[in-house]
């Protein structure tokens, strides 16, 4: 499992697998040591709190995948930062968003010629909860 993770992202930890009904659920955790301010690019060791964050990624075996991670909020420390708390971001999902972007890319690739809503059921089918006006604002950003 962990060589899943680390297709992921080489920064990610395996830490357990479950499946509920039709999601198979991994729980990693970040490796980084000390995260980067997204803000003003300083390194920082001293953590704020934490929170769970999910995101969906590509299916398996036609079953949801969703991925959780304990993230971490992040003191700040430079005086002259904008922002004195940060959430540690990563490089393979977008902020705030519940994709991965290699998901957001095989929801273009698939849906890119057909509608919306053949895309919407074949997506659906094969394990991606989707939603149609959802496919097209990702092929609107493309």
């Amino acid at each position: 499992m962990q060589k899943y993770i680390e297709l992921l992202s080489n920064k990610l930890r395996y830490i357990n697998l479950t499946i509920e009904n039709d999601t198979i659920i991994f729980d990693v955790e970040s490796t980084v040591e000390a995260p980067i301010c997204p803000y003003c690019g300083e390194v920082s060791n001293r953590k704020h709190s934490s929170y769970k964050k999910s995101f969906m990624d590509i299916p398996l075996n036609n079953k949801k995948v969703l991925i959780r991670i304990n993230n971490r909020k992040m003191f700040c420390d430079n005086q002259e930062c904008s922002h004195k708390t940060f959430a540690e971001v990563y490089d393979f999902v977008e902020r705030k968003s519940k994709k991965t972007k290699r998901l957001k890319e095989y929801i273009i690739e698939v849906s890119v010629n057909m509608s919306s809503i053949s895309a919407q059921n074949l997506l659906r089918k094969n394990g991606v909860e989707i939603g149609k006006s959802t496919i097209c604002t990702f092929l609107k950003k493309r």
